[in-house]
């Protein structure tokens, strides 16, 4: 259970963030309360067994999934991270998704493009404002580290758009594989289309879950009835559920036995409350919801499901939630929902994702046509490409300090996309590709105008006046999403990617270059420039194995 606010810190008239609230626009005005939340992750290789089965993975102080950062709206988040992986080493980052990094892009966590890779037995310390509220979670943005255990939850505590009574807090969603993160690396840049192609083998909730070890043949240790992650709940009090899918590929499709829920947020934008049954989240979306515990039972299943327009073995991952004083060792009796998987492999419609502060949709001044496709390259490889560019990174290269330099002579396959002094640019993205993609911007909460099959009408759009926005959107197959973003607002490069570690580790990548002049303006402290020295003194005598987008 988490608290309506942290505490040890001062509270101007009852509250850390003072007098404002859900209406504030807290892109242009927020509180600074002058507080540091300082943590300090070190990052080593360790064996687990989160559902039975024993393999070996990354973790952020000896635990998966790392420990939570919390902290309240306009406090500061330190971060010192230090690298002590070994057996192989391996650089490594931290990405704080969906955290706008207002003035401070180099504190993103994106190697190539923000910053060098922390080299092994080296640390840096991130520090950046908490400008937004919500939930959300941090992981690796060093090849598809993530995926091998390298993420956590963030919970930053703000006004209340709706009341509730509980703070459950996080509840994270995540697919899960029993192959080691770079094994399956190799698997995705295979010349031999069959093997890459591969399911997740589990479905896990806050890391917890359990598996049929009959189906082990490899020896691997494996024990059943590993166990599964379980919460309390008051009878008769409304308990706020903080969702987040954290796996590398699968869309989840989140219900909880005999209740409905109130979706109150959709990644840090509050919206006005609707009821659903069923959340949809893509890689990286977040939704924070209501249920009230008004159920005849006293305990019940929470349930997420793979969506089938993803790949897994075993896509069905099963929590216990228990009223009261009910016995925690019995297994709930309940029934799910009866909603079939749609397949449609998208959110709920944008019509009824209507944001609390309201924000008119701006003019665009520069308007972008962009095609996701899939291909083969001469040698075999199953690559992606943004407007025909796979990404490839160069760790010894970031293009944010290239461009604080001025210089632009990036390599066409860094894929920087330089938007000049467009203030507000649109993009009409079509996925001309067999899959469905969760697609993030870094930086920015996009506009979300339209989504459909085919193409765009090029004039229909969703509720100018106030359209949805996020972070992370989906995007179906054979489909289109209009979105846009007020690039003159952060002068930065800034990432916008699938979230599917696969895709993205096989080049569906690109970044926009805002505001060019303002880039130049930046004063990036010293410390950054420092890694690249040591990440560039540790390449002299190590190669890195990396043999995909680097991202």
């Amino acid at each position: 259970m988490l608290p309506a606010f942290l505490t040890n810190n001062p509270t101007p008239n009852g509250y850390p963030w003072s007098t404002l609230d859900t209406q504030t626009n807290y892109y242009d005005t927020g509180p600074n309360t002058g507080v540091i939340r300082s943590y300090h992750f070190t990052v080593s290789r360790g064996v687990i067994a989160p559902d039975g089965y024993q393999r070996h993975v990354l973790l952020i102080n000896d635990a998966f999934p790392g420990p939570l950062i919390e902290a309240n709206w306009g406090d500061t988040i330190q971060v010192t991270l230090t690298n002590n992986i070994t057996g192989p080493e391996e650089g490594t980052a931290l990405h704080w998704h969906g955290f706008l990094q207002h003035g401070t892009p180099w504190e993103d966590g994106v190697p190539s493009v923000t910053q060098c890779p922390v080299p092994p037995g080296k640390s840096f310390t991130y520090q950046f404002a908490a400008t937004l509220y919500g939930s959300s979670w941090y992981h690796s943005h060093y090849s598809s580290q993530y995926a091998g255990g390298l993420l956590g939850p963030i919970v930053i505590h703000g006004p209340k758009s709706q009341d509730y009574d509980i703070d459950v807090g996080p509840v994270m969603l995540s697919d899960w594989y029993h192959d080691q993160y770079f094994d399956l690396v190799e698997k995705t840049m295979s010349p031999v289309q069959a093997l890459t192609r591969f399911n997740s083998d589990n479905n896990l909730i806050n890391g917890k879950g359990n598996f049929d070890c009959s189906q082990v043949t490899d020896g691997t240790p494996c024990t059943n009835n590993a166990g599964i992650s379980k919460f309390k709940f008051r009878r008769g009090k409304t308990h706020l559920l903080r969702l987040i899918n954290t796996g590398a590929e699968g869309i989840q499709r989140f219900s909880i036995d005999g209740h409905n829920m109130t979706v109150i947020t959709n990644d840090f934008v509050d919206v006005q409350p609707y009821v659903t049954a069923v959340v949809t989240l893509g890689i990286g979306q977040r939704s924070d919801v209501l249920v009230k515990a008004d159920g005849d039972l006293d305990a019940y299943w929470m349930r997420s499901n793979i969506s089938a327009c993803s790949n897994a073995n075993q896509p069905y991952a099963l929590a216990a939630i228990y009223y009261d004083d009910a016995d925690t060792d019995t297994d709930p009796e309940s029934t799910p929902w009866d909603v079939p998987d749609p397949l449609t492999c998208v959110n709920d419609d944008f019509s009824i994702t209507e944001p609390v502060m309201e924000l008119a949709l701006p003019e665009s001044d520069l308007e972008l046509d962009m095609e996701l496709t899939k291909f083969q390259n001469e040698t075999g490889h199953s690559l992606w490409a943004l407007d025909g560019v796979t990404f490839r990174g160069n760790y010894n290269s970031p293009t944010l300090l290239l461009s604080n330099l001025g210089n632009y002579s990036f390599e066409p396959e860094w894929a920087v996309r330089n938007v000049s002094k467009a203030k507000s640019v649109r993009v009409n993205l079509f996925n001309n590709s067999p899959a469905g993609h969760p697609m993030h911007l870094h930086g920015f909460n996009m506009y979300l105008l339209h989504e459909g099959p085919g193409q765009w009408d090029n004039k229909t759009i969703i509720r100018p006046s106030n359209p949805q926005r996020r972070d992370v959107f989906l995007v179906r197959r054979g489909g289109h999403v209009v979105f846009q973003f007020d690039a003159a607002s952060n002068p930065g490069v800034w990432p916008f990617h699938c979230h599917i570690a696969w895709h993205a580790t096989a080049g569906l990548f690109t970044h926009f270059l805002t505001d060019p002049e303002g880039v130049r303006e930046l004063r990036i402290p010293n410390v950054v420039a420092e890694t690249c020295r040591q990440w560039g003194s540790w390449t002299n005598t190590n190669i890195p194995e990396q043999i995909d987008s680097g991202l």
